[in-house]
């Protein structure tokens, strides 16, 4: 089975909220990028957000809807 390619995501958070992260990530037992995943799809899932498939971003080409 394939392995879904990435994309790298980097960004400036406050190191409280880092600490935080890391913490849940920890009790979890995930990585933190994983954690970042975990609560992305929690929280698209709580609000209607459809998380589009690696082929349908590939396809808008950069093209927000």
């Amino acid at each position: 089975m394939a392995t879904a390619k990435t994309a790298t995501l980097t960004f400036r958070i406050d190191p409280g909220l880092k600490e935080a992260l890391r913490i849940a990530a920890d009790q979890e037992h995930r990585s933190i990028a994983n954690m970042v995943e975990v609560l992305i799809r929690g929280y698209c899932e709580r609000n209607g957000i459809t998380i589009p498939h690696s082929e349908e971003v590939k396809n808008n080409n950069g093209v927000r809807s």
